[in-house]
């Protein structure tokens, strides 16, 4: 054992073998012995040629296992030593103008800090990100001046994701090619206050600047996931026939510290199984988070090649700049490669921080070989080693590669330093928070880039603004000219969100009748209701190739299955095995051109694909049509960011929560007990949600969805963007025919009464959304029969869409106080009713609530608040006081509280029910439904 002092803390600290070493193949290490490798080489040959294959593979094993037997480090092979993966003798010729490109990159950086700089000067301190764009600067821009393919471009334009921290270099990239103004600069995070578009969003939101942001990216994690599945239904469409996408690439930049979130490496074993070589992935690895390294103790470009190599992904990794070149290439003994490999991410962001004086010291000084190695070089020259994702050589080779390579999909791990060029930035630990530069900053930083900005200059705008000018060379400047030329060379600028679709043929009357006859005898579950649509839309000769079918390993559960043999199962693949029930008249059965996207147990997989064929109609100019279904427990409150980023992307498509409730899928239990997703959906502006209870209601409400996402109107010629969720339920119900002079605004509107108080007595008003119906109409009967009191029935087919419009009529008076006040539409459809309202739902007591504030009269609610759990319907129901029982308790209490019932009735219905009693309902049988 030796002694040696730790470069960070000065601490003597006793090694044998490294901390940290990653062993790999030799492809750029020096070989000490060519006629000695070169022997080995040929016995191996000879071996393979007289012995075959498998007999060169048993002797490789067992050499690898004596290896290990001598102590001799094996490589692992999922990592490679920390160098990069392309030699200098394998890198292409760079075909741009390399001065050039360097100002441009010079220009971008400045503008992109004094952007951020700006939106924190004294009195507006908006925040922003300055450090993240300058350490990715060349990773961006190789990718501008000459891979991205943009919109124009013949074989459709490439998909681009950007870092969401990275967005100020894009807006002054956008600023050089005259795409936006200083003045919207000026007014970064601003979005409202000078007026509609005339600031510039904090991130990448689609939703927010639609013509400009193509992918929303912030909510970090996302974009490794719905990357993915982007390139994957990119394939989809083109084995489908619909568009020829082979000459488009998805590309998405993520940073290491981003690569904990579960979601950015969820998904990676799925883009190497389906051979997504259109799919690459930069991962600017700066080695920070925000708070300091992502694995001080560790490296975290090693954790996550061993990570991609062992889910099937080409690994390129763009560690050093040239000028390590010459060094690698002296490292005749290894000694160089085996302290890169043994040094820890801490130090190395240490090291980017120091001096020269200080790194030949403490990184070269320990090891006299090492020493001798740069002891022709100055401190400044060592200070001045690169990191590779600053070399944009380096760079291009690996993006060159990585659109060459076929049949897998490449990671490029970049090597970079956060805040790069900003001296008061560079490589420190708060370098994520510091907003705001100085004007000695911005000196410093003007005389790194080469600036023609005078201290004159500089100086007068931070007095008047508080920051430094912005800058352009001008629009016939030679770099102006080339970013521009490079950019219509490759179909135009970037990022740049088109909608080129045209609005789709859709399904007439016919289409909706059979659910409008309603079921007869036959009791039918709304879920199956849906479904049977769905069938009829896929069958339709205009629509049902854009159908999409997603679901999470459910098909079955949602009688699906009868779709298996017809639309089949989509796999790029084929099916190359006979299937288990391939003798069954419904077998499981897959291809390369199935309908039908089946993303396995991985809710989080089938938003991904719900994304991108919900946005289908911008990014390709296909109008898709998404229909994902699902357990709704597991929508919105697993994927609840998901659809979120669904909205922002402008994506269309139905969402369909199925065995919704608490407790119409009690038999799962408590995880699997919906009650609450209707408020989470309210909380997206972009959801509309229906809870309908009657197929004549989804016949309409189902039709108004397509009309309204893919149709024309006056407001939306070009479809407008929402997302339709509708909760379903598993449990068969009495299903009526559409009652003549149906009031259909009502049901799109939210509310319409399915049933009308006769006879005398008091009167009361029961409302119920979804399986609910059922409740009411027993309880409306339980009430005439043993009661004397008559009740009106209404279905709410949205709560949340009541609530929508009484808050955006009450937002209207509010701006107009001197016009005459508008009324909700809840209060208007109530208005004149007779009695209390009592409302029930299998959601808890909230969703219903959201209206009480403009019921015109007593309302009372019941729902299912609390923890759901596992036994038949009637026990569920009647423990949550949902049941029709127990809206006739609560009906004759709101009559006897109005003094139009003798209050001792309450009670004798209350002890004769025994609305409190769940033993009491123990032998009532429940009928279907299971998951």
């Amino acid at each position: 054992m030796t002694e040696e002092t730790s470069a960070p803390t000065g601490q003597a600290r006793t090694v044998g073998t490294p901390s940290v070493i990653h062993e790999g193949l030799p492809t750029q290490l020096p070989d000490i012995d060519p006629d000695e490798t070169q022997d080995w080489l040929a016995s191996f040959d000879a071996l393979i040629d007289e012995r075959g294959r498998s007999r060169a593979r048993y002797v490789m094993l067992r050499l690898l296992e004596r290896a290990r037997e001598q102590a001799v480090g094996v490589p692992a092979l999922r990592s490679t030593d920390y160098i990069n993966t392309i030699p200098p003798e394998r890198e292409p010729w760079f075909p741009g103008d390399e001065d050039v490109e360097r100002r441009i990159r010079a220009f971008i950086r400045w503008n992109a800090a004094v952007m951020v700089s700006s939106a924190n000067r004294k009195g507006l301190e908006v925040g922003g990100h300055i450090a993240t764009y300058q350490s990715s600067a060349s990773l961006y821009e190789v990718g501008f001046n000459h891979f991205f393919r943009g919109k124009d471009h013949p074989g459709g334009g490439d998909q681009i994701y950007i870092q969401g921290h990275a967005s100020p270099g894009i807006y002054a990239r956008a600023y050089l090619e005259g795409r936006l103004t200083e003045e919207q600069l000026f007014r970064f995070r601003q979005e409202v206050q000078h007026g509609a578009h005339a600031g510039l969003s904090s991130y990448p939101h689609p939703r927010l600047m639609p013509d400009f942001w193509e992918f929303p990216t912030v909510s970090m994690g996302l974009t490794g996931i719905n990357s993915i599945y982007q390139a994957r239904f990119n394939r989809y469409l083109q084995n489908r026939g619909i568009k020829d996408t082979s000459q488009q690439h998805v590309w998405a930049f993520l940073g290491d510290g981003e690569m904990a979130e579960p979601e950015s490496l969820g998904a990676i074993r799925i883009a190497a199984r389906e051979e997504l070589d259109n799919l690459t992935w930069v991962i600017n690895c700066n080695l920070q988070q925000l708070d300091g390294p992502v694995t001080g103790n560790g490296k975290i470009i090693q954790e996550l090649e061993a990570n991609f190599r062992g889910a099937g992904w080409n690994v390129i990794k763009v560690v050093w700049g040239r000028e390590w070149d010459a060094l690698l290439a002296r490292d005749v003994d290894g000694v160089l490669v085996n302290k890169m490999n043994s040094t820890p991410d801490g130090a190395f962001q240490t090291f980017s921080v120091e001096s020269g004086a200080y790194n030949r010291e403490h990184f070269f000084g320990p090891d006299p070989r090492l020493r001798a190695m740069v002891e022709h070089m100055s401190d400044r020259q060592i200070e001045k080693l690169p990191r590779g994702g600053h070399d944009y050589r380096k760079v291009y080779a690996a993006f060159d590669a990585a659109t060459k390579h076929v049949g897998q999909p490449t990671v490029i791990l970049a090597h970079t330093v956060k805040g790069w060029t900003i001296d008061a930035l560079e490589g420190k630990n708060a370098t994520h928070q510091m907003k705001k530069l100085t004007k000695d900053d911005l000196r410093k930083f003007r005389d790194r880039l080469y600036l023609p900005i005078s201290d004159r200059d500089l100086e007068a705008a931070y007095d008047a603004t508080g920051t430094a000018p912005f800058f352009h060379p001008g629009a016939d400047s030679p770099e102006i000219e080339y970013m521009l030329e490079r950019r219509r060379a490759l179909g135009g600028s970037l990022p740049q969100r088109v909608n080129r679709s045209k609005p789709l043929t859709l399904p007439g009357d016919a289409m909706y009748d059979e659910l409008k006859k309603g079921a007869g005898s036959h009791k039918v579950a709304t879920t199956m209701a849906v479904v049977r649509l769905l069938k009829d839309w896929m069958k339709d000769p205009e629509i049902g190739r854009r159908v999409v079918p997603i679901a999470p390993d459910e098909y079955r559960t949602f009688g699906m299955d009868s779709m298996f043999p017809s639309a089949k199962v989509y796999d790029p693949h084929g099916q190359n095995f006979d299937s288990v029930d391939r003798n069954m008249l419904l077998s499981y059965k897959m291809s390369a051109q199935g309908q039908m996207l089946h993303e396995g147990i991985s809710e989080a997989g089938a938003m991904a694909s719900a994304i991108a064929a919900g946005s289908s109609y911008s990014t390709h100019g296909e109008p898709m049509i998404p229909f994902y279904i699902f357990y709704s427990m597991f929508g919105f409150q697993r994927t609840g960011d998901s659809i979120w980023a669904m909205a922002d992307q402008l994506s269309r498509g139905f969402l369909v929560g199925a065995t919704a409730g608490r407790t119409t899928l009690t038999g799962e239990g408590l995880q699997h007990a919906d009650g609450h997703s209707p408020l989470i959906a309210a909380t997206n502006p972009a959801v509309v949600h229906y809870d309908p209870a009657f197929g004549y209601e989804i016949a309409h409400i189902m039709r108004a969805g397509l009309e309204r996402m893919y149709g024309s109107s006056e407001a939306h010629p070009q479809g407008e963007d929402v997302i339709y969720y509708l909760t379903v339920y598993n449990e068969p119900v009495d299903q009526p025919a559409e009652p003549a002079g149906v009031d259909v605004e009502g049901i799109l509107r939210g509310l319409h009464r399915v049933g009308a108080a006769e006879g005398d007595g008091p009167k009361v008003q029961l409302l119920a959304s979804g399986v609910g119906l059922p409740w009411i109409t027993e309880a409306a009967r339980l009430l005439r029969e043993e009661w004397g009191v008559q009740a009106d029935l209404w279905s709410v087919t949205s709560w949340n869409e009541l609530a929508r419009d009484a808050i955006a009529t009450e937002q209207w008076n509010l701006l107009h106080p001197g016009e005459a006040p508008r009324t909700p539409y809840v209060t208007t459809k109530l208005g004149g009713i007779d009695g209390p309202v009592v409302a029930v739902s299998d959601f808890m007591r909230a969703v219903p609530l959201q209206i009480a504030r403009w019921v015109p009269a007593d309302y009372r609610v019941l729902g299912a608040d609390g923890f759901g759990f596992a036994d038949t319907r009637p026990a569920a129901r009647r423990y949550f006081q949902i049941d029709a029982q127990s809206v006739v308790v609560q009906t004759l209490q709101a009559l006897a509280e109005a003094g139009e019932i003798d209050p001792a009735l309450v009670e004798k219905a209350s002890a004769a029910y025994r609305i409190d009693d769940p033993t009491a309902v123990a032998g009532v049988k429940q009928e279907g439904g299971d998951a």
